[in-house]
């Protein structure tokens, strides 16, 4: 046996049954600030996931920058080399410094692509949440 109501909730008391508009502006507000907490909680794991990659580039970019000046040390030699006796050692020195330099300028490479530290899908789902508030506002 049902008691007063049926058991049902305010939202299920028929098709013609009005919301008050109090109610409706209480859970646009609630939704809202669920909405900002999410966004936060997205921003702080974007950042956290941007700062692990910041590690990985400055540890590249630290690498090649060694690797680059060892680099150039064997270039440094191969000059020497190249002036003092005008033999064929200093060309292996010169092949040696060349292939570490590309090594180096590689690494130096990749360390840049990991230093993006905007929160882009952050902001594209900022952007797409503007835009839904402004299409209910409507």
């Amino acid at each position: 046996m049902l008691s007063d109501g049926g058991g049902l909730g305010p939202d299920a008391a028929g098709p013609n049954s009005e919301r008050s508009v109090a109610a409706l502006l209480s859970d646009l507000a609630s939704e809202a600030a669920m909405l900002v907490r999410q966004e936060v909680a997205l921003v702080k794991a974007e950042f956290n996931e941007k700062f692990a990659h910041l590690g990985q580039g400055i540890g590249a970019l630290a690498a090649g920058g060694l690797i680059a000046f060892s680099g150039w040390l064997a270039l440094l030699a191969a000059a020497v080399l190249g002036l003092s006796q005008i033999v064929e050692p200093w060309l292996a020195a010169l092949i040696i410094g060349v292939v570490v330099l590309a090594l180096g300028a590689g690494l130096l490479l990749f360390g840049k692509s990991r230093l993006d530290l905007v929160p882009r899908r952050s902001f594209d789902s900022l952007r797409e949440d503007t835009a839904w508030i402004r299409d209910r506002r409507t």
